[in-house]
């Protein structure tokens, strides 16, 4: 797969949970550098209440940070030019504290995270970097002074907690995690936005004229995913326009419905919407809708 599928895909999936938690600023320009930091969070103060399911990724944004996600394994050298705009990033920082005569203590600065889909034991042990025991295993932390931890997310375990960084993996990492994401239900808050933003990365992935076997895997499992968003999007439509039908009618030969009604009416299956419009056609008076309304 190209970068630039990932790249969008990776930026819009974690702007979709960090937007209502704070300030998010993608491809963020680094100054004095033509480079560009792929995420920059600042959470509110204090953190929103709306981050508190978020497991792991919750965790990681307690604080100000640069996230940057790699699809393929991060080499030696990606791992530097990382570390090397966030240490930008902080001296730009404190010199804009000194401006206004204050000083930036090392708890202020901010922390890098590197979100890798697949990540190697020689980079991990070439940066010294070890794990927690307190953050569980695939989170290594560079030495203290660095500020920067890698996610192996290849190697997180298979758990809730760790769910929104998985579908940021690849191959069976990414399988797993987006048959997790389609077993939610339908009610829960986020799996509509993440399974819009997988549709549209399985319709950037078919742009693509060649596919490796290991692409082809992916747009398997992302099928299923398109396939359930297509439904539920059609589904939403047919009942929005059932609704709207039926609505217009009793309006037209009843008057203006109450928004008690409405809203009422608005909260059935479209199955019973539909009933409610073949029934409509032989009330009489407004008492007849009050008496189906009571029966169902």
């Amino acid at each position: 797969m190209t970068q630039v599928p990932f790249d969008q895909l990776s930026k819009q999936y974690l702007e979709e949970f960090l937007a209502p938690l704070g300030m998010v600023q993608r491809n963020l320009e680094v100054l004095g550098e033509s480079k560009f930091v792929d995420i920059w969070f600042v959470p509110t103060d204090p953190l929103s209440s709306g981050g508190q399911d978020l497991g792991l990724l919750g965790r990681i944004i307690q604080t100000p940070c640069l996230l940057e996600p790699f699809r393929n394994a991060p080499s030696r050298t990606e791992v530097r030019t990382c570390i090397l705009k966030l240490i930008w990033i902080q001296e730009d920082q404190r010199r804009k504290e000194k401006q206004r005569a204050l000083s930036l203590q090392e708890s202020d600065l901010p922390q890098l995270w590197i979100l890798a889909a697949i990540a190697t034991n020689p980079v991990i042990q070439d940066f010294g970097a070890k794990e927690r025991s307190e953050w569980g295993s695939g989170v290594y932390f560079l030495p203290v002074a660095f500020k920067t931890a890698i996610i192996a997310i290849n190697k997180l375990p298979e758990k809730p907690e760790t769910l929104w960084l998985r579908v940021l993996g690849r191959g069976a990492t990414q399988r797993k995690a987006v048959t997790e994401v389609l077993a939610l239900p339908d009610t829960h808050p986020r799996r509509a936005g993440i399974l819009r933003l997988l549709a549209s990365w399985k319709v950037s992935m078919e742009v693509k004229e060649i596919l490796d076997a290991q692409e082809q895997e992916e747009l398997m499992a992302l099928s299923q995913v398109f396939l359930d968003w297509e439904q539920k999007t059609i589904s939403t439509a047919q009942k929005q326009e059932a609704e709207s039908f039926v609505l217009r009618l009793l309006n037209r030969r009843f008057g203006k419905v109450s928004s008690k009604i409405e809203t009422k009416i608005r909260e059935f299956s479209l199955s019973q919407i539909e009933e409610l419009g073949e029934d409509l056609l032989d009330f009489s008076q407004p008492s007849d809708l009050d008496d189906w309304l009571r029966l169902h």
